[in-house]
């Protein structure tokens, strides 16, 4: 699909966005008791306001950037090809995918459009990131890790706060589509 050069350098800044946030959370990571992340923040709004081509490339570029190594990426080494070997990686490449079926699922620009689309973009995550951590665990790590203890580790934890962040990313993706004058058409 085509995509106009308005939506490629807003994907251009959704792609800026993910990075200066990752890297604002790492520096104040250290602070929190749980681990946590905005990137499924940024990547909710991004697929609310942009096509689902310029949302997946934008979460795309994220990705790439960070596999060929630019300091990026949220733990150490924050970027590289090593940084894929984590468990937690599946859910970092997991983003342009999600990123797509949501914005692909938003037919009209309302707050309960982006919701329940944010719901499908967040499983599309959690769809990818479990079973890549169970993966790189059992296979890569060589730990006997049930998917049991997968959903404690990836799941249970972080959940409510993801479906926090679908309700803050659809409230922010509303005013920003208004001030953006940003349509969604219904197509056939």
């Amino acid at each position: 699909m085509k995509i106009t050069t308005k939506e490629m350098v807003m994907a251009a800044l959704f792609t800026a966005l993910m990075c200066t946030v990752t890297i604002l959370v790492r520096v104040f990571q250290p602070v929190v008791v749980i681990p946590f992340s905005l990137q499924p923040l940024i990547m909710l709004i991004a697929a609310c306001v942009l096509s689902p081509t310029a949302a997946f490339l934008s979460m795309l570029a994220y990705v790439v950037m960070g596999l060929i190594g630019l300091p990026v990426l949220s733990v150490p080494p924050y970027g590289g090809l090593a940084y894929f070997l984590m468990p937690s990686a599946g859910f970092l490449l997991a983003f342009p995918l999600s990123a797509w079926v949501q914005s692909r699922l938003i037919k009209k620009v309302n707050l309960i459009n982006f919701i329940l689309a944010g719901c499908a973009g967040i499983i599309v995550l959690y769809l990818v990131g479990l079973p890549y951590m169970y993966i790189i665990l059992n296979f890569y790590l060589g730990q006997a890790v049930n998917i049991m203890k997968v959903l404690q580790w990836g799941f249970f934890p972080f959940i409510s706060f993801d479906l926090l962040k679908i309700v803050i990313a659809a409230l922010l993706a509303l005013e920003l589509s208004r001030r953006l004058n940003v349509k969604r058409e219904i197509k056939a």
